[in-house]
């Protein structure tokens, strides 16, 4: 299990460093007196855990936490106990230690990692699975199940009680709302850009002022929408 330190005090890094080379399964790739360094290594390397100091001058602890995406696991490191209810407003804290850091708490904050990290890499097999699964789907036409595969679909176009599933050269008249059938496709795929339409982003062909031309449909946009569809989209 690949670490690093990030704490402004040198002492802190040392003791802590040294510490960590105790841990027969952990090994500190890293130390850094500021999260600018910190963030430079990221940007080329990648670690599965941070022992992140929370008050550092310029940049504290929590202003890295803002700024980094896709963090690995943290664990914070402070003398400031009370910064510990703050802990908690982010996912990828794993606990907090207290300065001086207590060798037999900090076996307890590494062995929380790795269990999460075990429990992740169990998981794969499952996610492939679900992935498969929300990718196809099956539609009930006159007693009749039909499978359809999502990234045939080019638009959901809502009708009453009813949604209309568009194809190329297929159309299905469900018995469904658009919120239930969007439960059904692939989050990163598909978007809802209207009250009464859900479109798959890889099938636009052209976006002009609030419509967008999908396949053989002109399909209106919510001016509420339009920010997060324009997000959404691999600009240059």
């Amino acid at each position: 299990m690949k670490c690093i330190i990030i704490d402004d005090e040198s002492v802190s890094r040392e003791i802590l460093t040294f510490l960590c080379e105790k841990e027969p399964d952990l090994v500190v790739v890293g130390s850094f007196s500021n999260a600018m360094e910190a963030f430079r290594f990221l940007n080329q390397e990648s670690v599965d855990l941070i022992f992140l100091d929370i008050h550092m001058p310029g940049f504290s602890g929590f202003d890295f936490l803002q700024t980094i995406k896709n963090s690995p696991h943290i664990i914070l490191t402070t003398s400031d106990k009370t910064s510990a209810v703050h802990a908690f407003e982010y996912d990828s804290i794993v606990d907090f230690l207290s300065k001086p850091i207590d060798p037999n708490r900090l076996k307890i904050a590494i062995k929380k990692v790795e269990n999460l990290l075990k429990t992740k890499s169990a998981e794969p097999e499952k996610i492939l699975s679900n992935k498969a699964e929300i990718n196809q789907f099956f539609i009930n036409i006159d007693k009749r199940l039909i499978k359809i595969n999502a990234s045939d679909v080019n638009l959901v176009e809502a009708k009453g009680d009813y949604a209309i599933i568009k194809l190329d050269n297929e159309e299905y008249k469900v018995h469904s709302t658009l919120t239930n059938i969007l439960k059904k496709l692939p989050a990163e795929s598909f978007f809802k850009v209207h009250r009464s339409y859900v479109i798959n982003l890889r099938k636009i062909i052209d976006i002009q002022d609030n419509t967008i031309l999908i396949h053989k449909s002109v399909i209106p946009i919510s001016r509420t929408k339009r920010s997060e569809l324009m997000g959404k989209l691999n600009l240059i």
